[in-house]
């Protein structure tokens, strides 16, 4: 699994100097980061409303396409801050033995 998003990742990297008409991910790039977060919020609705699709009908399969275009369309998102895939790995492996609780109460009130 952990291949695939590295893989994503390096596409994703590559398309920041690529012509932004040759390119989705690079036009994103281009329209800079807020257009990308209203992608990131459009695909996170997108989700919800399918999951609530899917309880009723038993059919996931809608939500697990829009749970891609949202991991994909965050992946873009931390790709314009300078993040790879491997940074969100690295966090939930953090948090392995963990409980959910506890990661909460450690976080650094703002």
């Amino acid at each position: 699994m952990s291949d695939v998003l590295s893989k994503l990742g390096d596409i994703l990297e590559q398309r920041k100097t690529a012509e932004p008409d040759s390119s989705y991910v690079s036009s994103l790039y281009h329209k800079g980061l807020n257009k990308i977060l209203e992608k990131v919020g459009e695909e996170a609705t997108e989700t919800i409303l399918a999951a609530k699709d899917a309880e009723t009908s038993g059919d996931n399969k809608d939500v697990v396409y829009e749970t891609a275009d949202l991991w994909f369309h965050s992946l873009v998102a931390l790709a314009k801050l300078g993040e790879r895939p491997e940074s969100v790995i690295n966090e939930l492996a953090r948090r392995f033995d963990m409980s959910g609780l506890e990661e909460k109460a450690s976080r650094t009130k703002k």
